[in-house]
């Protein structure tokens, strides 16, 4: 019986969420409502990450700086510089809406549980993955939203010295927060890991919520066509191919060995939904459904192309059985990206 590929069921939940946002948006006192209870959602998400978060584990990390450094590369230099070039498909492909949220998916972290999962899968080397992935998150608290003001402007909702110290006080503190009482409260993220992993979820379906609320109430849906949207996965398919071409092809040249090469692969191809539609809610306001669309719709274009490729990497030839039965195969599933 063939595996069906992993069509991600929060990506249902998500695309429902968008639907009730379209059918009943959120007006009036129940906008504001909705508004600031997405602003403390946010918040408590980002300390959920810092309390999460394993300071020995990344600093154990570091010794492995040089695979650390090409995924940061891949994932905040190579994927902006792309993006930018994206920019000569507007307005033949892409409307200017559209192209900002494609820039801005350019500009968010890496996932961690689904590289993990995948290098797991192809049987690469599952702590560095573990590893690259935290860091991605981590610098991307503070790099994607500077990226975003530098590269996006006043283009992506208004960004000023105001929209960053919205950042600083609801991604940047709250995560060191809980990274500061982590040694206190650590034990008990752990032990109700599924719990809060249903907190996160639901605080992301609520940031979703209140942003297409938001584009209901101004009307900026209209600005997208059917044509407009095939285009634009069109667009994804290849800066993913691009992507996944780069990071493996390019590691080999650097002369990273398979397992190392797995996961610069994997970490350094793919974006985090979960971090990435929870910064849109606070750098672009109302105009964050726009730019969570081309967002979503590649995390589910990951999943399904890099389990293809996990699955084939399973059976690369190229290191012998015994060499890949030394690395470690945590039981992660490849539906997810928050943190482990």
């Amino acid at each position: 019986m063939k595996r069906r590929l992993p069509i991600d069921p929060y990506i249902a939940l998500l695309l429902g969420t968008v639907g009730l946002a379209a059918l009943l948006p959120a007006r009036g006192v129940a906008a504001d409502v909705a508004s600031g209870a997405s602003t403390a959602a946010i918040a408590f998400l980002f300390f959920l990450y810092g309390a999460r978060l394993s300071t020995r584990e990344a600093m154990d990390g570091l010794r492995h700086w040089r695979l650390h450094l090409t995924v940061l590369a891949c994932t905040f230099v190579v994927f902006p510089l792309l993006g930018l070039a994206a920019r000569g498909l507007v307005p033949v492909l892409l409307t200017q809406p559209l192209y900002q949220g494609l820039l801005f998916l350019t500009l968010v972290p890496s996932t961690i549980q689904s590289s993990i999962a995948f290098t797991s899968i192809a049987r690469g080397n599952v702590p560095a993955a573990i590893c690259a992935g935290s860091f991605s998150s981590l610098v991307g608290i503070v790099v994607t939203p500077l990226l975003a003001s530098v590269l996006l402007g006043n283009s992506g909702g208004g960004f000023s010295a105001d929209s960053l110290l919205r950042i600083v006080l609801q991604l940047l503190v709250p995560f060191l927060a809980g990274q500061l009482l982590r040694r206190w409260i650590g034990g008990f993220v752990a032990r109700h890991k599924k719990v809060l992993g249903l907190v996160d979820r639901g605080s992301i379906l609520l940031v979703v919520y209140t942003a297409f609320s938001e584009g209901m109430a101004q009307g900026i849906w209209h600005q997208v066509s059917v044509p407009r949207l095939g285009a634009l996965l069109l667009v994804e398919a290849v800066l993913l191919a691009v992507m996944l071409a780069l990071t493996w092809y390019g590691a080999r040249a650097l002369g990273f060995g398979r397992g190392d090469r797995i996961a610069i692969q994997f970490a350094g191809s793919k974006k985090s939904l979960a971090s990435g539609l929870p910064m849109a809610g606070v750098l672009f306001g109302a105009h964050a459904s726009l730019a969570v669309l081309p967002l979503m719709l590649f995390h589910q274009m990951q999943l399904m192309v890099c389990a293809v490729i996990a699955k084939r990497r399973a059976h690369d030839p190229e290191e012998s059985p015994a060499a890949q039965a030394q690395v470690p195969r945590p039981r992660v599933r490849p539906d997810g990206d928050g943190a482990p």
